[in-house]
């Protein structure tokens, strides 16, 4: 599918998913060193995480490629009980079954393509194919930071407004915590995450 910023869209198959891992991973870490993740990435966290995220049956990517074929961009999406169990168990303990949300885990794309559309594509293919799959509810988690964290840029304007034009709103008191290692930390650290969702 091609859009008009040049951009082509396409849901990988099952078996293209595990050869698009490294373009994944390649992406992630560039595009999520900038606020508000500030994810210090490693190959060997990449491996890990995205290993888990293939092994879904249900699991999906979207990938954006520009006009030479380079995949510029990616948005990934799973059954929420087959995702981190991170994500999951906020859920359950306020007695939501996992197993009825399909959680869109990412989206991610280079500066050069944003604000062209692409997030839009993005959301819109991975909610089809929750729907495919039987899905009726789907979920993601933004994270948490302070309004005077140091690294917070000064014109840096929230997605909440794109997310509520999606038909997207925050679970109230659904928080999900998740660690990785931001840019100048030594190890991990544990950040919070306020769950998004909408009726599909």
């Amino acid at each position: 599918m091609a859009s008009k910023s040049g951009l082509s869209f396409s849901v990988l198959a099952a078996a293209e998913i595990s050869e698009a891992l490294e373009d994944l991973a390649r992406l992630r870490i560039a595009v999520f060193a900038d606020w508000p993740y500030l994810y210090d990435g490693d190959a060997a966290y990449e491996k890990r995480y995205l290993k888990q995220f293939a092994a879904s049956p249900g699991a999906v990517v979207v990938a954006a490629r520009d006009a030479g074929g380079r995949m510029v961009g990616a948005a990934t999406a799973a059954p929420l009980a087959d995702h981190a169990k991170e994500f999951a168990a906020p859920f359950a303990r306020i007695g939501l079954d996992p197993a009825a949300f399909f959680y869109m885990a990412e989206s991610v794309l280079l500066p050069d393509y944003r604000g062209q559309g692409a997030g839009r594509q993005f959301f819109a293919m991975r909610e089809a194919a929750a729907r495919a799959q039987g899905y009726e509810h789907a979920v993601f988690a933004s994270v948490l930071r302070p309004d005077d964290h140091p690294l917070r840029p000064a014109d840096y304007v929230p997605l909440h407004g794109f997310w509520r034009n999606l038909g997207y709103e925050p679970y109230p008191g659904l928080l999900a915590a998740f660690s990785w290692r931001d840019i100048g930390e030594t190890a991990e650290s544990v950040k919070e995450l306020q769950v998004w969702g909408r009726e599909l």
